[in-house]
């Protein structure tokens, strides 16, 4: 039996939305959620807080999950690239399998990260890692021109190529891999279809309350 553990890497420090990672959510904040979450995953062994957070850290405690400490150099956003974090993270968990599992992504359900896990255990040979994936059914331009249609030859939104958005749901990957990769997944990641609700990742303000709105409406 596999290990697996979901690491939530979180930080004291936010550019675009400050204490982003403990906004008040549902009837906790968003990183609590996550905790949470996570807890309802029967496949999952471990939950893991990575942070340079005290208080972060406190509530790590508070719902009985692991945590890590981790140096501020891998928090601020300068000292380090993402790559220099991942290679940090995934190389300090002792794990086999590790699920990278952002709490700026509070709507996705536990049935996804399920069929997710699921979906990783069961890989073939075609493929490394898991990412949660938005499908795209869009008109897209570049600067110029049409980049996945013709205006010549129009056709309805169902008939465009189907086309992803890698979206910070949860990515899975071996943690071996990860460390040799320095990233969250490999060069040749299954896609896991989620929702637009599921999708929506808290960036900004509007981000936040979007994701409020849907969790009021749908719940998770």
């Amino acid at each position: 039996m596999k290990k697996i553990t979901a690491v939530i890497p979180v930080r004291a420090g936010s550019r675009r939305l400050p204490d982003k990672n403990i906004l008040p959510f549902g009837d906790s904040n968003l990183l609590v959620h996550k905790i949470r979450q996570l807890k309802e995953v029967d496949e999952i062994s471990e939950i893991i807080v990575s942070t340079d957070s005290e208080e972060m850290i406190s509530f790590a405690k508070q719902e009985g999950v692991l945590y890590q400490r981790r140096p501020v150099e891998y928090c601020d956003e300068k000292s380090k690239t993402f790559n220099e974090v991942v290679e940090y993270i995934s190389g300090t968990i002792a794990t086999d399998v590790l699920i990278w599992a952002p709490c700026v992504c509070p709507l996705v359900k536990t049935q996804s990260y399920k069929n997710a896990i699921k979906e990783f255990l069961n890989l073939s040979g075609d493929f490394d890692s898991v990412v949660s994936a938005l499908l795209l059914k869009e008109y897209i331009f570049d600067e110029k021109h049409p980049v996945n249609f013709s205006i010549e030859n129009h056709v309805p939104s169902q008939q465009l190529p189907n086309w992803h958005i890698i979206t910070n749901g949860f990515f899975i990957a071996n943690a071996a891999d990860m460390h040799k990769w320095k990233f969250v997944y490999g060069k040749k990641p299954k896609l896991i279809e989620i929702s637009k609700f599921e999708a929506i990742d808290i960036d900004d303000r509007d981000d936040f309350m979007l994701a409020e709105q849907m969790f009021n409406i749908i719940g998770v």
